[in-house]
């Protein structure tokens, strides 16, 4: 059973008690950051997000089932306050608690049911290569994405391409996507780059990173662009698990090299993910 696995289980199974994302990543037997990594390429949801939609999910069941406290409702979906409640149900749904009460029904609601996970991952992913990078700079174009909604990065990549020849001090032909600054919910800057040699005269519209000397594990995705996401999930639920190492807190890319048709979107390319001992 992989890390998401195993956090599905367990969030459904202790869903009306306290959940901290370190417990649930302890469940999973990996660390927080590879349980966010790990559950969003698995589920397309950050994980505290998908406790909080379950639990009101639950909520507006029994609320439309007559439940007569709401209070009580309240603090099992871990709120502190019935307020509190109130104001996360009618985000969530557009209706107050005693509206989905009085109506006695949830036909109306965007309700977030238990996923069942697809195990399907790919079967024949290649064992990697290690290499050891040294450091080197990356300036691109660059996007907050949402783990829950990845489809801005082919319109950021188009934009890239577009604007590439202005980036200064480029150094080779090799174009990197490079994930960074990833928080608990699973949000992350999203890096559509080249290699530079530095960042003295790069225009402010360019967001630049350092990438630090890091070992990585090197996987070959020979298949469609558009297919990347089956890829990542194999890499962080099933390869890393079981290969016995830790996934380093650094940013992890995509290496396309001029194989790489950015028009068809075929020709393979590299990721590259970070690992530790």
């Amino acid at each position: 059973m992989n890390p998401a696995q195993k956090a599905l289980w367990f969030i459904e199974s202790h869903l009306a008690e306290p959940l901290a994302l370190d417990e649930i990543a302890r469940i999973g037997g990996v660390s927080r950051f590879h349980m966010v990594r790990a559950f969003a390429a698995a589920t397309g949801f950050p994980v505290m997000r998908y406790v909080r939609a379950r639990r009101l999910t639950e909520a507006a069941r029994a609320l439309a089932s007559g439940a007569p406290n709401i209070l009580s409702l309240a603090l099992e979906a871990d709120y502190g306050s019935h307020e509190a409640f109130t104001r996360a149900f009618r985000d969530r749904f557009g209706l107050t608690p005693e509206a989905v009460r009085a109506a006695t029904s949830i036909d109306q609601l965007k309700l977030q049911e238990p996923i069942l996970m697809d195990s399907t991952m790919i079967d024949n992913l290649a064992a990697p290569r290690f290499e050891t990078a040294k450091a080197f700079l990356v300036a691109g174009l660059g996007e907050r994405i949402a783990c829950d909604n990845g489809a801005g990065i082919p319109g950021l990549w188009r934009r890239f391409q577009q604007e590439v020849a202005d980036i200064p001090a480029r150094v080779g032909e090799v174009a990197y996507g490079v994930c960074c600054n990833g928080d608990d919910a699973g949000n992350f800057d999203y890096i559509a780059g080249v290699e530079v040699a530095d960042f003295s005269d790069l225009p402010r519209r360019y967001m630049r990173i350092r990438i630090p000397e890091q070992r990585y594990a090197v996987f070959i995705h020979g298949d469609h662009v558009a297919s990347i996401r089956r890829t990542i999930n194999t890499i962080w639920n099933h390869w890393l698990p079981a290969s016995h190492l830790k996934a380093a807190d650094a940013p992890n890319f995509e290496r396309y090299d001029t194989n790489f048709d950015s028009v068809t979107g075929n020709g393979g390319f590299e990721i590259w993910v970070p690992v530790r001992e």
